[in-house]
């Protein structure tokens, strides 16, 4: 039972230090990439809107892939592209026709859950990059949390307060037991008579 316990207190412990170090990369890859988190050369992104339902539903988060070359996009790919009247706000829509207009190409989109193509096509250099496939729904909330000032904080913050209570219950458990073992050793030992 003693074994058992120790392994639990070490599991607990990974775990919590796991947690704790998961969160400071994500939170200083979201810092370092503009407020997107990268894994394995994948752009997460959280969805904001419904004009991707249902194959993208809202508050999803999705994988995006950089493409260094455009020209492989097809019709029918779905992309990420900065928005022509703010560069800060990306969308997601597909792509349901390609244009040739005097030697560049742009690309017509439109989001599955909209009735009408968007109004601006999209430049090579507006496209940040092509959506892989993978989806978490309802994950974004989460992300955006992380990405915000608060949330950052937050992260830190109570993995690091829970470490240091863990830290203190083990201390406090090792003071106990040397206590207990040295009372056990006072009652055991042979008493001296005097005459």
């Amino acid at each position: 039972m003693k074994k058992f316990k120790k392994w639990i207190g070490r599991i607990s412990s990974v775990i919590i230090y796991g947690v704790l170090i998961c969160m400071i990369i994500t939170v200083i890859s979201t810092k370092i990439n503009g407020g997107t988190p990268k894994v394995f050369g994948y752009e997460i992104m959280t969805v904001l809107s419904g004009s991707m339902e249902p194959s993208i539903k809202t508050g999803s988060i999705i994988a995006v892939k950089t493409i260094p070359n455009t020209a492989k996009l097809q019709k029918g790919d779905v992309i990420t592209f900065k928005a022509t009247d703010n560069p800060n706000t990306l969308i997601t829509h597909r792509i349901i026709e390609i244009e040739n207009v005097s030697e560049s190409v742009q690309f017509i989109t439109k989001g599955d859950n909209n009735d009408t193509k968007d109004r601006t096509p999209v430049s090579n250099q507006n496209i940040v990059g092509v959506y892989s496939g993978f989806t978490l729904p309802f994950v974004g909330q989460l992300f955006a949390f992380i990405q915000s000032n608060t949330g950052a904080i937050y992260l830190l913050i109570i993995p690091g307060i829970l470490m240091i209570l863990w830290s203190v219950i083990r201390f406090w458990r090792e003071i106990s037991k040397i206590n207990q073992k040295s009372q056990i050793q006072l009652v055991d030992s042979p008493k001296k008579e005097f005459t």
